[in-house]
């Protein structure tokens, strides 16, 4: 039955039928939901990312004016809520899904603050019938809140027949469809090999709604987040290693397999390793606090990024 066959209950016809000059206090709804403290904590968690946050601002503002039309009785459709993020790793896209099922659920789009994040390896099974109870298992644990599929074409192998993704697939194209006002599914991965996808499944295209596509850090957002990182866990650079390390980042970005912050965070434990190690064979005997808390240039510069300075080097990102 189409939503504008639906009949109303006198309720809702009572209400729809108020005069168009009926006051609404959309501020006060605003302010009641609570959203504005989730796009606070989404803007201090993540540096940068303008575009993504302003698009997650404006699909909430379409929520928030939805729910209020319902209260005065209005009739639409509800609102597709399955997203696409896309980016590459390292970019900000799980953390901005736990804030979306957050906003979700305060707005009574979802009926649990529950974000659910799998694989392939979670849905697919690797002999004929283990893939429809894995699937379906994901979805009764994710059922009510936010199923977050990450690096989804992985789902899809087209060069494969026998392969059971395809089953999976179309178990949660029902569930996208039948059930989609008790799950939001976020499907996330390299923009390129999404396009894919979807143009390998134009019914799973047709039910994402919301595409974002998350942009690369530049270096100077990238050493921000590092002074930020740096901060939670009680360290600082010295005014040299600051320097240092934006030029670590400068060239790491050069070369294969950086994942922005994740990248980020991979160096600074392998700074600390570093300062450590110099402690310890340096100044066991006269440390200060400000020793144990300083990251210096030194370890910083021995990183094989400095060594081997080649955009072309194929180095892994654990040997840097």
């Amino acid at each position: 039955m189409s939503e504008a066959n639906i009949e109303q209950t006198p309720e809702e016809k009572a209400l729809s039928g108020l005069p168009d000059d009926t006051p609404v206090d959309l501020a006060g709804v605003f302010r009641d939901s609570q959203i504005q403290e989730i796009l606070d904590k989404l803007d201090r968690e993540l540096v940068g990312l303008k575009p993504i946050k302003t698009r997650i601002r404006e699909i909430a503002a379409l929520l928030l004016v939805d729910r209020v039309r319902k209260s005065l009785g209005l009739m639409s459709g509800p609102p597709s809520l399955h997203m696409c993020f896309t980016g590459n790793p390292g970019t900000g896209k799980t953390t901005v899904a736990m804030r979306m099922a957050e906003i979700l659920h305060r707005l009574g789009y979802i009926r649990k603050c529950n974000l659910a994040a799998v694989t392939r390896d979670d849905l697919v099974g690797q002999y004929i019938g283990h893939t429809a109870p894995k699937t379906k298992e994901v979805l009764k644990r994710a059922m009510g809140g936010v199923l977050f599929i990450d690096e989804a074409y992985y789902l899809y192998r087209s060069e494969n027949e026998r392969d059971y993704g395809q089953e999976s697939i179309e178990i949660l194209l029902q569930v996208m469809e039948n059930q989609r006002e008790d799950l939001v599914v976020i499907l996330a991965g390299y923009r390129d090999r999404m396009e894919t996808f979807f143009q390998g499944n134009p019914g799973m295209s047709s039910r994402v709604a919301h595409h974002l596509d998350f942009p690369n850090y530049t270096a100077d957002e990238l050493i921000a987040i590092a002074k930020l990182m740096l901060e939670k866990q009680q360290y600082r650079f010295s005014p040299d290693a600051e320097k240092v390390f934006y030029e670590y980042l400068v060239r790491r970005m050069q070369m294969p397999n950086f994942a922005n912050a994740r990248s980020v965070r991979n160096a600074l434990d392998r700074a600390r390793l570093r300062q450590a190690n110099r402690l310890f064979a340096q100044h066991q005997d006269t440390l200060t606090k400000k020793d144990l808390v300083t990251i210096e240039a030194e370890d910083i510069l021995v990183s094989r990024v400095f060594r081997d300075n080649h955009p072309d080097s194929n180095q892994t990102t654990d040997r840097e």
